[in-house]
């Protein structure tokens, strides 16, 4: 099962190594099924419990419109524009955002707290608003 959404642990470390490069890598979702057990621990794109479906190709899709902002009050953040899976018929409960530049490296696991769908339309997911305390991927 996902467990929570969170920054995964390694990439914490990944991040004083400067391993993640936020203007130029690739990085990716992909969405994962209620049995996936993506959570902190994870380190790298894994394909079990990976969705798939019409719209769906494995690995997910890029992230695009990185936007690296801050400080603000101690806090830099980066976010992405909402990726959205057009004409899919899909079902997933979380997802992994991963740097594909990086041997998919994992970033951040979402747990969507449920199970969302789309039949023959957009499965959007939409990031929090870029804030100091909102912000999926933050540093403070």
């Amino acid at each position: 099962m996902i467990s929570g959404s969170t920054l995964c642990d390694s990439f914490k470390t990944e991040v004083f190594l400067a391993l993640h490069d936020f203007a130029n890598d690739a990085f990716y979702m992909a969405l994962y099924g209620d049995a996936a057990t993506i959570g902190p621990a994870t380190t790298s794109y894994v394909t079990d419990s990976e969705i798939s479906g019409p719209g769906y190709a494995a690995g997910g899709q890029r992230l695009t419109g990185p936007q690296i902002l801050g400080p603000v009050n101690s806090t830099a953040y980066v976010t992405f524009n909402d990726p959205v899976w057009a004409n899919s018929s899909l079902t997933a409960r979380g997802a992994l955002i991963y740097n594909q530049s990086k041997q998919q490296r994992a970033v951040a696991v979402l747990d969507f707290g449920t199970e969302f769908t789309s039949n023959n339309g957009n499965f959007r997911v939409k990031f929090p608003p870029p804030g100091q305390t909102t912000a999926l991927i933050r540093l403070m």
